[in-house]
């Protein structure tokens, strides 16, 4: 298949598939990145964040912010904003939503980045093979047109299964790539799943943190108000 394909090079068809080619290198290259890239920025890891939302509750907000930033993640380092807003500005919780919400973003765009690439792949690879076969065709009937006497079929159809080629490169490329780019995308999607949570669970625990001091300093007053002394 491989000795066919590089016959192919020198026919009407051939630009196609260096095309082809190229964009399967652009493709591979993107994919080996993004995989590194996705390891290196810890994405998949959320143990930390939890952990640290969990100390968090607890009231040891040193100690949470310590135990997020020891983990090298999308969700800790999301958890470490929403937490550091909040210890500068206690109970501003729009404050701290705001902030993590801008570190999810940026995390987001780093993680999404070149994606889109693999997309064009997996869209146009199936078009360009097209566009060989089309144009191998169109050659091999115009051979076959200047040739004189019975047209041997023969030789049609060397000619159509050699336009061919170019289609089932194409596919060939973009099935592969279509996997790599949708599991790329669902570990993006997860990513940005963990991080609303994360975000979410702090904000809770502080609205309860809120609540409680709002109900004790309630406690506080009525007792002072049941003690007063009845007037007749």
């Amino acid at each position: 298949m491989l000795d066919v394909l590089i016959d192919q090079l020198g026919s009407a068809g051939g630009p196609v598939l260096i095309a082809l080619v190229a964009v399967s290198i652009v493709a591979t290259t993107v994919a080996i990145f993004k995989v590194v890239q996705l390891a290196r920025m810890g994405a998949g890891r959320s143990r930390a964040a939890r952990n640290a939302v969990a100390i968090w509750a607890t009231g040891d907000r040193a100690r949470a912010l310590d135990e997020a930033a020891r983990e090298t993640s999308p969700a800790s380092a999301t958890v470490v904003s929403a937490m550091k807003s909040l210890m500068r500005h206690p109970g501003d919780r729009q404050r701290a939503q705001e902030i993590a919400g801008q570190t999810a973003l940026d995390q987001l765009t780093e993680l999404s980045r070149y994606l889109r690439i693999l997309e064009s792949v997996v869209q146009a690879a199936p078009m360009m093979g097209l566009l060989g076969t089309v144009i191998g065709m169109i050659s091999a009937f115009g051979e076959l047109s200047q040739r004189s006497g019975a047209i041997d079929p023969s030789a049609l159809a060397t000619g159509i299964w050699a336009a061919l080629l170019t289609t089932a490169a194409g596919l060939a490329i973009a099935i592969p790539f279509y996997f790599v780019w949708v599991w790329l995308d669902s570990r993006v999607e997860d990513e940005r799943a963990t991080m609303d949570a994360a975000i979410g669970a702090v904000l809770s625990v502080e609205a309860g943190a809120d609540s409680g001091q709002r109900g004790a300093a309630r406690e506080r007053e009525e007792p002072g108000t049941a003690t007063r002394p009845a007037t007749a």
